[in-house]
């Protein structure tokens, strides 16, 4: 499944690449005002952070909800107390789209991430174009060359990459690459299912000056509570606040 989103992600960036060459694209990017500072936003503290998402629908759950309005459930998400905003941009799984980071972007002042399945530098240009301060890097869809490219690219656009792992040895490269922003997913991209102890066993092969992010398997306070104690400075969460009150639903994960 992670190859074929990957793939299919690709693909759709070469379609629009057709209609808009890396050139403009590149020009875009390096006009906008400099990336947000990720890493001060999300830096450890007394209380667990949230990165909130705005997210569709997925593969595994099937539709979520319609966001017919992502600039404002983003605004709802700042109100809220997140210190970040993720914005799925994938279409042809989760419902994304590009147009929604650049909503997302104008609505609130809070770090963007793009979250999709990045594989090129045409796709972080798009990224920086869009007006993202960080983008996903999923380790278990790239090799160390693109993983190391891409992650310079990022960091040479003023971003910050937000490296997804899912097992000790991506951990490892994770580390290798210097990266300060790592996540361990409990959702197993290839096979979907979950894992919250995950996080928990991989905890202590985190560098010591990485910020530490646990994705996917956040449904309630008590699943923010188990994360916490095993370490984590963030959650990411987004089934969570689509389906239900964001407000309310932030306000108990952000008393942990």
């Amino acid at each position: 499944m992670l190859a074929e989103l990957t793939a299919n992600a690709v693909a759709d960036a070469l379609a629009r690449r057709e209609g808009r060459p890396l050139a403009e694209v590149e020009a875009a990017a390096l006009a906008r005002p400099p990336a947000l500072d990720a890493l001060a936003a999300l830096a450890p503290a007394d209380h667990v952070k949230v990165i909130a998402e705005i997210k569709r629908s997925s593969p595994s759950r099937g539709s979520l909800a319609s966001i017919s309005d992502p600039a404002a459930l983003a605004r709802s998400y700042e109100l809220g107390g997140a210190s970040a905003i993720s914005v799925l941009t994938e279409g042809r799984k989760f419902g994304g789209s590009l147009a929604d980071l650049e909503a997302v972007r104008a609505a609130v002042s809070l770090p963007v991430l793009r979250k999709d399945f990045i594989a090129t530098p045409y796709q972080v240009l798009e990224a920086r174009a869009a007006g993202a301060d960080l983008v996903l890097l999923i380790v278990a869809a790239l090799d160390d060359a693109q993983l190391a490219e891409l992650f310079a690219l990022i960091t040479d656009l003023g971003m910050t990459a937000l490296v997804e792992t899912h097992g000790a040895d991506e951990l490892d490269r994770a580390a290798q690459l210097g990266a300060r922003l790592i996540g361990v997913n409990a959702r197993d991209l290839s096979t979907f299912e979950l894992d919250r102890d995950l996080f928990a066993r991989l905890a202590d092969r985190f560098p010591d000056d990485a910020i530490r992010v646990a994705e996917s398997a956040v449904l309630s306070a008590d699943d923010v509570a188990h994360y916490r104690r095993s370490g984590a400075d963030v959650v990411l969460v987004g089934e969570a606040l689509v389906t239900g009150d964001p407000i309310a639903n932030l306000s108990a994960f952000l008393a942990v």
